[in-house]
């Protein structure tokens, strides 16, 4: 699913923190219609971040959107998803609706896995973001705390950062990516002879 994808010519998607919060989140977990309805769902656990083209959202600056169930769980088949920076406040008419979470996805398994470039902001909704949408009974929790069964959707942006020192160049000076890295070392265990 491309940019474009259900949208009209010319409409590049780069919407800010809080519309994805407050236009597009908040409308799935009140299960309201949204439209256009173009941000697919995605199982974070079942997909690694480079095959997210063709599956995901894309947008400007090539970030991936789509929607999630929350989960503890963020390993997928080849890594996994590890918190990266502190909890950010979404905030909307001076209104907390959301926070956003911030991971850094790792091949391998743990303490052996490899950091890479991927960065994933997960966008969750706090009480005053679904009772917005939501009408009377519904529980209430400690200010500032997300939902438990109310709130199960999340919605996340996933994109490959180009700095920091994730990175080396290549002999002709073009930068190589962690997996590009990961991948050459790979290639050097090929010429590695093992003796008999």
């Amino acid at each position: 699913m491309g940019e474009g994808s259900n949208l009209p010519p010319g409409f590049r998607f780069f919407p800010s923190d809080e519309e994805l919060v407050v236009h597009f989140l908040r409308r799935k977990a009140a299960l309201l219609p949204c439209h256009p309805d173009i941000i697919p769902t995605v199982d974070v656990r079942r997909c690694d971040p480079w095959d997210l083209n063709g599956k995901a959202l894309q947008g400007g600056d090539l970030n991936w959107y789509f929607f999630t169930q929350r989960s503890q769980n963020k390993a997928t088949g080849n890594g996994y998803w590890h918190t990266a920076s502190a909890d950010e406040t979404i905030t909307s008419n001076y209104m907390d609706v959301g926070v956003k979470k911030t991971y850094r996805y790792y091949l391998g398994e743990a303490p052996e896995s490899i950091k890479t470039n991927w960065l994933m902001h997960e966008f969750q909704l706090l009480d005053a973001g679904l009772a917005a949408t939501s009408s009377g009974g519904s529980r209430r929790t400690k200010r500032g705390q997300p939902r438990s069964e109310s709130n199960k959707w999340v919605i996340c942006r996933v994109y490959e950062s180009s700095g920091g020192s994730q990175s080396s160049f290549h002999d002709d000076g073009s930068e190589l990516s962690c997996l590009d890295e990961v991948f050459l070392s790979l290639d050097d265990l090929d010429d590695i002879s093992l003796p008999n």
